[in-house]
């Protein structure tokens, strides 16, 4: 038989699945684990929107949408993003689409010629490099130590800037590291990219939940020039617990979007008629459960990284959002556990499930070797349950 696509055989499978495969066998075989590896919040989706969901189905809103979405969903999300982000757009800017990443991938598609190079500020989320070459472009990681809260610098990003550059990708308060960018740390950024004449994709999807009082800022309000060159994804997954409903949204330049939504026609078209009029309640109606939530992480936050900064052996920077927080284990590299020896994130992983029966995420794919993943999204019992047999493992 012929090859198959270079590029499609290339993407590669991630060594978390190995470790979530093994949670789940687990868990069915009835053993008592408990899973840190959720990127969804645990809690249902709030009972107005799923009620604008079942009205639509009994109002017989199931056909065929414009491959952009319906112009309420796009509507929804031009008052979010003027009243939460200070941002104006037209409904025709917004392109809606099946989640947040797909909005990613479709960016990339349009941006992208065999190539091209993106910059990937490392800690990343590990399917945006895939993405990345799943469009034909190359992904140039920048990494962004602990020490300086994973965050990279104007000079770092100058830095790895060639004439094949053609897009940076930001992720603001950002997954895995749950970090935020302040409005003076993004101003500078903003500058080399208008300067280099860079789009940027800015994934803000998790903007809502941001802690300690800060102020979210997001990329496209740095001034009209870095606006024009923004495609900013955001969604409902993660404010409103929507996550299996599957709508995102991106907003750019009017050219831009354009090409977007004709990409869509032509693969998808448009997400369930019946997920984007949930969204659209999501997007125009109470956003009392936003603040409902966000109160909850952060207690659960504050927890976390609290009690594990008291663990010795293992410390953790404290997230400003999102709901993650990345364990530092570079400690207890070469010690042994039992039969295993852990050399890497995945061994501590592995050891940690099958002798503390905790699951956690390597962040190895995530281009943090030295660290794994803990979701807060999960009950403070489970928080509990887990940092207990963290201690009980580690002594």
């Amino acid at each position: 038989m012929k090859e198959i696509s270079k590029i499609a055989s290339g993407v590669q499978a991630s060594t978390t699945l190995a470790i979530d495969a093994m949670f789940k066998q687990m868990k069915a075989d009835g053993v008592d684990v408990i899973g840190f590896g959720a990127g969804e919040p645990d809690f249902n989706t709030p009972e107005h929107i799923k009620r604008a969901a079942v009205e639509a189905i009994n109002q017989n809103k199931t056909r065929y949408t414009p491959a952009a979405g319906i112009k309420e969903l796009r509507e929804g999300a031009c008052k979010r993003l003027l009243e939460d982000c200070g941002l104006e757009y037209e409904p025709g800017q917004i392109v809606a689409a099946s989640g947040a990443k797909h909005n990613v991938y479709i960016a990339l598609q349009v941006l992208l010629n065999p190539g091209d190079e993106v910059i990937l500020p490392a800690p990343y989320w590990l399917s945006y490099s895939e993405m990345i070459q799943m469009a034909g472009g190359v992904p140039v990681i920048v990494t962004a130590s602990e020490q300086d809260d994973f965050k990279i610098t104007a000079q770092q990003l100058e830095a790895a800037i060639t004439p094949k550059t053609k897009a940076l990708i930001l992720n603001n308060p950002s997954n895995p590291t749950g970090m935020l960018y302040t409005k003076q740390e993004l101003e500078p950024i903003a500058q080399v990219c208008v300067e280099h004449d860079l789009y940027v994709i800015s994934d803000e999807i998790y903007y809502g939940l941001v802690y300690d009082g800060r102020e979210f800022t997001s990329f496209a309000r740095l001034g009209p020039q870095v606006k024009e060159r923004t495609i900013l994804i955001n969604g409902v997954s993660k404010s409103y617990a929507m996550t299996g409903w599957r709508i995102g949204y991106a907003a750019a330049n009017k050219e831009l979007a354009a090409v977007m939504s004709n990409y869509l026609s032509h693969s998808t078209s448009a997400p369930s008629s019946i997920s984007q009029w949930a969204a659209v309640e999501a997007l125009h109606g109470s956003q009392e459960a936003i603040r409902t939530m966000r109160a909850e992480f952060e207690r659960r936050r504050n927890y976390i990284v609290e009690r594990m900064n008291r663990i010795p052996g293992v410390s953790a920077r404290r997230p400003e959002g999102a709901f993650y927080v990345m364990m530092n284990i570079e400690k207890l590299l070469g010690r042994r556990f039992g039969p295993v020896t852990v050399q890497s994130a995945e061994d501590f992983a592995h050891a940690f499930l099958e002798q503390g029966l905790v699951a956690v995420v390597p962040c190895t794919d995530f281009g943090a070797p030295g660290f794994v993943r803990w979701s807060y999204a999960t009950s403070m019992e489970n928080i509990q349950k887990g940092l207990n047999r963290l201690e009980q493992f580690l002594a």
